[in-house]
């Protein structure tokens, strides 16, 4: 496990072992089972996720308890409730497993002691949470510009084996639409 995280940080920057193993001294592995929650809302002490397997939902219950799907995460990728995450305040949002994961986790702790004695993990950091940023913003202008077929198609194209691994309800939820929607969509 220790190997596929250094491969990922080793994507975009070069380590030493003594540096590798500086690293790894911050983060903890924990695995999880399907439906477990690693984020509840109202949680204080939030962590951040490396996901090494296994895939997520970050999820916002409305006042109507209504089920919002905000992201789905899968391998090689970070996931939080940044704000929580950043501000050091109680989460807004629930992290939960819809297949066994397994992930590193980092605090805000150590995420920032991290930083200040590595600065080439802290351009890896920011590196990634820009490619978050990015994602987050596109996210959003295909809800402002872009039809619920054309939502689809792209998610589609991007992530076609999320179609095998969420069902349709998740899906929907994703996308912003009824499960009937999806599936006149879909066919």
């Amino acid at each position: 496990m220790h190997q596929k995280l250094r491969e990922h940080i080793e994507k975009v920057i070069t380590l030493t072992d003594d540096e590798f193993s500086l690293v790894l001294s911050h983060f903890h592995f924990r695995s999880f089972k399907k439906k477990e929650f690693l984020i509840s809302k109202g949680d204080s002490n939030v962590d951040c996720y490396y996901i090494v397997s296994g895939l997520l939902k970050l999820i916002y219950d409305d006042e109507n308890a209504n089920e919002h799907i905000v992201s789905f995460s899968m391998e090689d990728w970070w996931e939080s409730d940044f704000i929580a995450f950043f501000t050091n305040t109680h989460a807004t949002m629930s992290l939960q497993c819809i297949e066994d994961t397994d992930v590193f986790c980092i605090s805000i702790e150590n995420y920032q002691k991290l930083c200040d004695s590595l600065q080439k993990m802290e351009h890896f950091l920011l590196k990634k949470s820009n490619s978050g940023h990015i994602a987050s913003q596109r996210r959003i202008l295909s809800f402002l510009t872009s039809s619920a077929k054309e939502r689809y198609d792209l998610l589609l194209k991007q992530h076609p084996s999320l179609f095998q691994r969420v069902n349709k309800t998740m899906l929907a939820s994703y996308l912003g639409v009824s499960r009937e929607t999806l599936s006149r969509l879909s066919s």
